[in-house]
């Protein structure tokens, strides 16, 4: 028997932006999907496998730590950070980068107190995790067969502005430039 089901509104697509045609909303929902299928091929190890997160909460951590990527880089946006956040794509690797190194910390606060694991464990699982996750992540930005992210994409939508030109922020700019158009960026 076929049922009749009503269409549901998108009450919060109000307008398109430029750049990619969506709105900041459906861009950061496309790139939280994007980073919970990456954590997702990660998470073996770290989550999947550990004893200390009970199975029945894989996918709250998978998707804790993917909210917390998002927002992290988010964050360091908004605190105009995003030389350091470019540089950091840029560079193809995220080893001993502060950036990561506050990701951590952030997923497993975040981790122990939602899913009622011990700080220890939390800390151990994300910095086995993120690392991997960040450096796939940086490397998908570099590789221009590779369309799940795209560095402008990503920028765009940690700092909600459409059409990010991240070679104008960087190419031959000086820090007071740069700060220059951190404040245009955020209403400064």
């Amino acid at each position: 028997m076929l049922h009749w089901v009503q269409p549901v509104k998108l009450k919060h697509i109000k307008k398109k932006s430029p750049g990619w045609g969506f709105t900041n909303d459906l861009k950061k929902t496309i790139m939280l999907d994007q980073l919970i299928k990456l954590v997702e091929q990660n998470a073996g190890t770290a989550i999947v496998q550990n004893k200390a997160i009970p199975d029945q909460q894989n996918q709250a951590a998978i998707n804790i730590v993917a909210e917390q990527i998002f927002d992290g880089l988010k964050s360091q946006a908004a605190g105009g950070n995003i030389q350091q956040l470019a540089s950091m794509f840029q560079s193809g690797s995220v080893t001993n980068n502060p950036i990561v190194t506050q990701l951590v910390n952030n997923v497993a606060s975040q981790v122990a107190s939602k899913l009622g694991i011990s700080n220890q464990a939390a800390q151990s699982m994300a910095s086995s995790l993120l690392p991997t996750v960040m450096n796939q992540l940086v490397q998908k930005t570099n590789d221009p067969n590779d369309s799940s992210f795209d560095l402008g994409g990503v920028m765009s939508s940690v700092t909600g502005k459409s059409n990010f030109d991240i070679g104008s922020l960087l190419q031959g700019k000086t820090s007071g430039d740069i700060g220059g158009m951190l404040g245009g960026l955020f209403g400064r």
